[in-house]
């Protein structure tokens, strides 16, 4: 067993990377040795995204590449995992007669039984069970961190109950469901010994966390629990729906220090017709509610939104209305989707579909209007100190750092570029008077002021 060589794939969302490192623990625990190298692997693992059509072909692509092992020997076996595996379970093997087995969103848990299987010569290995499975917080426990820099993403729940029109998660991932708050607070205490700082709270809704298991929200006492962990110094929110975030979640973030003023709130549309249509249960009116509140308590606040344009019946009326309201409202950060039609949704059999080159116009039209915004709101941070965590050094640049001040979450918005003559470690913290800035992005130095 220790001679057979794993190598693992992860694709897709950062919900989807947790699944990975847990599998990764127990691999390793298992005695297999795990290789970064592809083609120096027995076996090969893709965690693949199944979400939209996009995710499936990267997933496709990665297969048919890693087959090419397998023609040349190296390679005995292909397990695919994750969304994809649940959606198209008895597609796979017809489609891709390369894949050994397919494993399903609830059922990852069981990844060493399923390389026993395919090391033993079985072919064709379908374990898709349950979706609605909740992680074995031992299991949670022997995680392989491979994010960089200091910090650690926390899914604080599975599944989704939303069932927006357009969406294919709550078929691929089940219902909501929270996780225990003692076993949180236990996975975070581990993360924190292994030298995690940040801490990233993710879930398909962060905002529901609790109402299924205790019968109401306990994000503000999660966050409060996390808050306690001394080697913890961030704390971010990720995808907190507005309709669901109450003055309790809005308070817990303002009075909790280590909780970033920093919130992803996915709005996806601003026009009360699209957003009815989308299935979503937010309107115009309650979206410049739950912003002001939440910039009346935290004036500092950052606020990332992603949209989606080219909804089916998605009028050049409804999509002024949608531009009018973020130049009314200036999201610090904010990505664009074009809509993607996926069958087995609502949305898929409405009329009124978009043809994609209007799409795509209407996504770069607003990108395009966000970047005057984000330049306008990173001009206004010159001046100011920011607490930053290190991300690492730039290229070969021997001087030069990358950092994230509390506005920037891993991987989706800007960085603080900085200079230093002493050897900085990746996940530390420094204080950078910011000196200038770009579109998206702050430049400064070192300093020993206090921030702001």
């Amino acid at each position: 067993m220790s001679n057979t060589k794993i190598s693992f794939i992860s694709l897709g969302c950062d919900k989807n990377l947790i699944d990975s490192e847990i599998m990764l623990g127990l691999i390793d625990e298992k005695g297999y040795e795990i290789v970064s190298d592809e083609s120096e692997a027995d076996i090969v693992i893709i965690n693949s995204c199944g979400f939209i059509m996009d995710a499936n072909e990267e997933a496709i692509e990665n297969i048919l590449r890693v087959a090419d092992y397998k023609k040349e020997g190296k390679c005995k076996g292909i397990i695919v995992t994750g969304c994809m595996a649940q959606r198209y379970k008895d597609e796979i093997f017809k489609e891709l007669p390369e894949v050994d087995a397919v494993v399903g969103t609830g059922d990852f848990e069981n990844i060493v039984s399923v390389i026993d299987r395919i090391c033993s010569g079985e072919k064709s290995v379908q374990l898709i069970t349950d979706k609605d499975h909740i992680i074995d917080p031992k299991n949670s426990l022997k995680r392989i961190v491979t994010s960089p820099g200091g910090f650690s993403y926390l899914k604080i729940a599975e599944g989704c109950d939303n069932f927006c029109t357009y969406c294919t998660i709550p078929y691929l991932r089940g219902k909501y469901r929270s996780r225990p708050l003692e076993s949180l607070v236990e996975e975070a205490r581990n993360l924190a010994s292994q030298g995690v700082r940040e801490l990233i709270l993710i879930a398909q809704d962060t905002s529901l966390y609790g109402i299924d298991l205790y019968g109401e929200k306990k994000l503000p006492l999660l966050l409060e629990k996390l808050s306690e962990i001394e080697d913890i110094e961030w704390i971010r929110i990720l995808y907190c729906y507005p309709e669901h975030i109450t003055d309790e979640i809005i308070d817990a973030m303002a009075n909790t220090p280590k909780v970033c003023h920093y919130l992803d709130m996915p709005i996806q549309h601003s026009d009360n017709k699209i957003l009815k249509l989308m299935g979503r249960r937010s309107t115009r009116e309650g979206l410049i509610d739950v912003i002001g509140r939440l910039r009346t308590k935290m004036p500092d606040i950052c606020l990332r939104t992603t949209l989606i344009v080219g909804f089916p019946t998605e009028t050049e009326e409804n999509f002024k209305a949608l531009c009018d309201f973020i130049s009314e409202v200036k999201f610090d950060r904010l990505g664009v989707f074009t809509y993607s039609r996926e069958e087995g949704t609502p949305a898929y059999k409405m009329d009124g579909q978009i043809d994609e080159e209007i799409k795509q116009q209407r996504k770069d039209y607003i990108l395009e209007m966000q970047k005057g915004i984000s330049a306008e709101k990173c001009s206004s941070f010159i001046g100011k100190t920011l607490k930053v965590i290190v991300e690492g050094k730039i290229g070969t640049e021997e001087n030069a750092y990358c950092a994230r001040s509390y506005r920037d979450c891993y991987e989706i918005d800007g960085f603080v570029f900085f200079e230093s003559e002493e050897e900085l470690i990746a996940g530390d913290f420094y204080n950078i008077k910011i000196t200038d800035s770009s579109d998206y992005d702050l430049i400064g130095a070192i300093t020993d002021e206090p921030t702001e």
